[in-house]
């Protein structure tokens, strides 16, 4: 018998456009022989189509698993995995507590600092300290990136070369977050890792991005189409082995089961690799690094999801023994 796979797209965040995409992407790749897709969509305003999830046990038999493609706010940040924990649905990628933890930038970076993994220095600000920009100014040497704690695709990023420039670039992430990052400026290398799994997770050949603008921003990754890839990344073996261990190490902080896509910088100055983020819903559409780096790695898009589907229903099945009373 096919197994339904619920596949939720679009949703209120500033990458609606890109879940499309990915949603495409990953409805054309799951074999008709062994699924049937059922089509969910969240329009910009919230509004689901043709039915939404009901947040209870047993109440979308229709559903077998759930794979969605939502990025940012209202999909990769917990919420959505809420929902589906409360409707008692196996589904695609990482559960409740990683998927918040990894939505918000300064967390993550806290974990990964408690186990020792290497951050780039940062300072956070909630939006009500962003009056005194001069005082922000001088705590660091420029450049610097600033960022709305909570968003995924660079939304709201900006790349800050003085004074002048930075009142505007913290307005700007204080238009999509309360609580804004400021990080010093690494002079390097971008590369990409993704990881795969449940309680044994494997990261990926490593992929080096070529931005074609200052910095891998949403143009240069969603419209532009100039940016370069170099898969696997020209590094060493030492570097690749390191590089993908850090990956693992920051995927079991947040404590991430399923999938994710974990980003990094390479200083040339100190030749030392900075975890830059982790996302736990990659994107997938024809463009996008995660399914590209397993492809790379031996394992085609169709096997792909085929995986991520199973590791669903593993988790899932693993949970059913577990209480909830006495």
């Amino acid at each position: 018998m096919k197994k339904r796979v619920a596949v939720i797209y679009g949703g209120r965040s500033g990458e609606h456009e890109v879940s499309l995409r990915s949603a495409q992407s990953i409805i054309d790749a799951l074999d008709p022989e062994k699924y049937k897709v059922l089509h969910y969509l969240i329009s910009k305003e919230g509004k689901w189509s043709p039915r939404p999830i009901v947040p209870e046990p047993h109440g979308n038999p229709e559903i077998d698993v759930v794979f969605p493609a939502l990025h940012g706010t209202f999909g990769e940040d917990g919420t959505l995995q809420g929902l589906l924990e409360l409707a008692g649905l196996p589904y695609v990628g990482a559960g409740v507590l990683a998927s918040s933890v990894s939505m918000d930038k300064e967390v993550m970076k806290r974990l990964a600092k408690e186990r020792g993994l290497p951050v780039v220095d940062y300072l956070v600000f909630s939006s009500a300290e962003l009056k005194d920009s001069d005082g922000i100014c001088s705590k660091f040497e420029f450049p610097v990136f600033v960022k709305p704690a909570n968003m995924g695709s660079s939304v709201g990023i900006s790349k800050v070369h003085n004074c002048a420039e930075l009142k505007s670039a913290l307005e700007l992430a204080a238009s999509f977050d309360r609580k804004i990052i400021v990080e010093r400026g690494i002079v390097g290398r971008e590369f990409e890792c993704a990881v795969l799994g449940n309680e044994d997770p494997r990261a990926s050949v490593p992929c080096e991005i070529l931005p074609s603008r200052e910095f891998y921003d949403y143009d240069d990754k969603y419209l532009l189409e100039k940016a370069g890839t170099v898969i696997p990344a020209n590094l060493s073996a030492e570097q690749t082995a390191e590089l993908q261990q850090l990956a693992v190490e920051c995927y079991r902080a947040v404590e991430c089961e399923g999938m994710a896509r974990v980003d990094f910088l390479l200083e040339t100055a100190t030749n030392r690799l900075f975890i830059n983020e982790i996302n736990t819903l990659p994107g997938f559409t024809s463009i996008s690094m995660y399914p590209k780096m397993w492809e790379h790695s031996g394992l085609p898009m169709p096997k792909l999801v085929d995986r991520l589907i199973e590791l669903a229903l593993e988790r899932h099945a693993a949970k059913q023994h577990l209480r909830y009373s006495k």
